[in-house]
């Protein structure tokens, strides 16, 4: 089973380069990095190469997967993974199931997540998950907003208990709550 970690905080709080040192702890030279941001426009595009430049330079190996975690996680093999975001992870299953006339509800997030827990059980190595924390602000107006939230902790809590080690991070400095 894999040494699960969850690196939590706001938007640019640190995370991503806190997480990144711990997989590079973890395995200094098979390191995979699962990204899950989907490209939208050009500034997007822009930050997305310069991303792929600095992994490079780092010895990264890199997996761009919006939506199947369980196939990009199965793809490293081995090693130690990065997984960058849980948050965009979700976004992108609202927004595909909103493509198909669907709702992506949280019974479906729960569902996720236990296929996420299973790969990682099978998993030889370290994962480190990197999520932010929303449900620290006042309750969105819109249902879909609130779905977008409650989708968002309730996977941050089933990753968070499944976890070995949860950090969470503020003005980049990380806090270990758990493990």
């Amino acid at each position: 089973m894999a040494d699960v970690i969850l690196v939590t905080g706001g938007c640019r709080s640190g995370k991503s380069a806190f997480a990144e040192q711990l997989v590079r702890e973890a395995e200094p030279e098979k390191r995979f990095y699962i990204a899950t941001c989907p490209v939208f426009d050009s500034e997007m595009e822009e930050r997305v190469r310069l991303h792929r430049e600095r992994r490079a330079a780092d010895h990264w190996t890199t997996v761009e997967e919006e939506t199947d975690l369980v196939f990009a996680l199965n793809r490293c093999g081995s090693g130690a993974v990065l997984v960058d975001c849980l948050t965009l992870w979700i976004s992108n299953l609202i927004y595909a199931a909103e493509q198909k006339n669907t709702v992506f509800t949280e019974g479906e997030m729960r569902l996720e997540c236990e296929r996420l827990q299973t790969a990682c059980a099978s998993f030889d190595g370290t994962v480190v998950f990197v999520m932010n924390e929303v449900g620290l602000g006042i309750v969105p107006e819109n249902e879909l907003s609130r779905r977008f939230r409650d989708c968002s902790g309730r996977c941050g809590q089933m990753m968070a208990s499944f976890a070995n080690r949860v950090y969470l991070t503020v003005c980049g400095i990380p806090m270990k709550l758990k493990g």
